[in-house]
């Protein structure tokens, strides 16, 4: 039983590594949260790469013990819920989530947009096409969300004023005219209270 904290000796020995890696792989991420397999952010990626990595050399290294390993595991386990817990808060959060794009505004295409998020006109037009829109025209906004999906807002969506979840949307998204707008009214309103009057 040494190849527990010391290295493995024969072919049994790796198999059992192997397997008792899955298992605390299973129960790490079990107690961890299940946002992790459900809806991949850019440090749920970065947990699996790097606990399929553990797991793989523990399991084929003779030199890596078992402790070793699952020590490695269990700690990335615990950086990914700390960095769960950061990503809550709104400034720090936008250092592990995208920010929203708007790709369509008012039935016009911002080619701006699809290029920062390296897509091209026919990547949109296949998604907007399985989505049942045939015509660029038919839609008001295209949102392309922090994990990389789409959200088609159509013509017949009421407006004046636009529903909350669209408005919130327009809000936090990157680059559009109206944030751009208001952020620099903001600056600008804010330096003029700051300012000391002249006599």
């Amino acid at each position: 039983m040494s190849w527990l904290v010391g290295q493995a000796s024969s072919e049994w020995e790796v198999a059992a590594k192997a397997a008792l890696m899955y298992a605390t792989a299973l129960l790490a991420l079990r107690a961890g949260e299940r946002r992790t397999l459900a809806q991949w952010t850019i440090i749920d990626f970065a947990t699996a790469v790097a606990m399929g990595a553990i797991i793989g050399r523990t399991a084929i290294a003779g030199t890596q013990s078992y402790l070793t390993g699952a020590v490695a595991v269990c700690t990335l386990v615990v950086i990914h819920r700390v960095a769960s817990l950061l990503r809550l808060h709104p400034r720090l959060g936008r250092l592990f989530d995208h920010r929203i794009r708007v790709l369509v505004a008012d039935g016009q295409l911002r080619r701006r947009e699809l290029r920062k998020c390296g897509l091209t006109d026919g990547d949109l037009f296949t998604q907007l096409r399985q989505r049942g829109v045939f015509a660029i025209e038919d839609v008001r906004y295209v949102l392309y969300e922090p994990k990389g999906s789409l959200a088609v807002v159509g013509r017949e969506v009421p407006t004046h004023p636009d529903p909350e979840l669209v408005r919130d949307g327009l809000e936090h998204a990157a680059d559009y005219p109206g944030n751009v707008v208001a952020s620099a009214s903001s600056q600008t309103t804010s330096a003029s209270i700051r300012a000391p009057s002249r006599r």
